[in-house]
């Protein structure tokens, strides 16, 4: 009546609050964040990924960040929360930060642990994440609450690292990971026989092979790189690799070679399949050890990542001599300056040769003669390792 005598329409005012309603959910975090990972993340074919690790930027994306700020309009996330966050994450983890927050996790204990490397990665992903809101347009954001945060001091300067793994470590990388089933396993043998990347091992679908020729083409947007800077790369497939192709299932239903879910999409290596990895390596080492006649519960496993593996191969690239233009194309590092426009020789035949020559190396390491690795009385070394 109020609205009446006020000459307002009641229909129309109703109308109106619900279309402010819709302004507001649309212009959410939550909202945006799925326009995100729809328009420029994942795209419309989630088999062929706009962004080369935009499974993982959905992950961290979708499990950090949503519980706590899903329902906030974009506008009102302030540079506070995002450092708050960032540091907690840093200093707790995500769990234990989601779990401070009122967002405890399912299946987890919100236990602290310091995650400086999954911070920095996602400070990396939400910085980014609001300068497409920005560059958008569409959700009324002016100003980034990531401006004006130092990366380097919010989440810690990024070591680099030096790690290479030893011959002894790589027997016992190979023996845990032909005792890893599938895909874990494979996909770990062919990270270290290919020096790639951990995605881009993990993501390889059926169309990129031509076992034929034997050759598998990674294609660009799969790469590391932006715009033009990503190539396609050319892996010549060596003897050990086209061993493990052999292994792998034939899915009817998906074109992916390391899937659960039948070739559909690709498997995604978590930090349990590493952390599993590891037992069975330094189950190896002590059983070394004993072996030696030393004592096993002194042997311990020095930290490593996925990506020492392809420093390894690249160590050992060197040891064989090999040229360095050559490592340099079979880690599919761009040739700098003005040199990768004018010289587009891809090496093709000489990364072959290099490869094969490491697959020789890593055979020598892994089926050695045992007094290649200790020096020991007529025992098995297979049945002792694999206890």
């Amino acid at each position: 009546k109020e609205q009446i005598a006020a000459g307002i329409d009641p229909a129309e005012a109703e109308e109106a609050i619900r279309r402010a309603a819709l302004r507001r959910r649309a212009n959410t975090f939550g909202a945006a964040v799925e326009d995100y990972l729809r328009l420029h993340v994942i795209g419309p074919n989630p088999a062929k990924l706009k962004q080369r690790n935009g499974r993982e930027v959905r992950r961290l994306l979708l499990r950090t960040f949503m519980p706590i700020w899903g329902d906030l309009p974009i506008t009102a996330i302030t540079r506070d929360q995002v450092r708050d966050v960032i540091e907690d994450v840093r200093d707790y983890g995500t769990a234990a930060m989601l779990a401070k927050r009122g967002a405890k996790e399912k299946h987890h204990n919100g236990a602290a642990k310091p995650t400086p490397g999954q911070a920095r990665n996602l400070f990396s992903y939400l910085r980014a994440f609001f300068s497409w809101t920005i560059e958008r347009g569409d959700f009324g954001l002016e100003v980034s609450p990531c401006d004006r945060l130092r990366a380097t001091r919010l989440r810690g300067a990024q070591r680099s690292s030096d790690r290479t793994l030893t011959d002894l470590e790589l027997f016992a990388f190979w023996r845990a990971a032909l005792r890893t089933p599938y895909p874990y396993g494979a996909v770990h043998r062919m990270l270290v026989l290919t020096g790639l990347r951990l995605n881009e091992v993990a993501d390889a679908s059926w169309g990129e092979f031509d076992l034929k020729e034997k050759l598998w083409t990674i294609p660009a947007r799969r790469m590391k790189g932006t715009d033009d800077a990503a190539r396609p790369h050319a892996v010549p497939l060596t003897s050990d690799m086209l061993a493990i192709l052999e292994e792998l299932p034939r899915f009817k239903g998906g074109d992916f070679l390391f899937s659960v879910t039948g070739g559909t999409s690709p498997v995604w290596m978590n930090d349990k399949v590493k952390k599993r990895l590891d037992v069975k390596m330094l189950r190896c080492l002590r059983a070394l050890a004993r072996m030696r006649g030393e004592d096993p519960a002194k042997v311990k496993l020095a930290p490593w990542v996925n990506h020492d593996l392809r420093r390894t191969l690249r160590s050992g690239l060197s040891r064989l001599r090999i040229d360095h233009d050559v490592k340099e194309a079979v880690l599919a590092h761009v040739k700098p300056g003005i040199v990768d426009r004018y010289d587009r020789y891809d090496l093709a035949v000489e990364k072959r040769e290099a490869l094969e020559k490491w697959g020789a190396r890593l055979r020598d390491i892994v089926q050695p003669t045992p007094e290649n690795v200790v020096s020991f009385a007529a025992r098995d070394l297979s049945s002792a390792v694999g206890r």
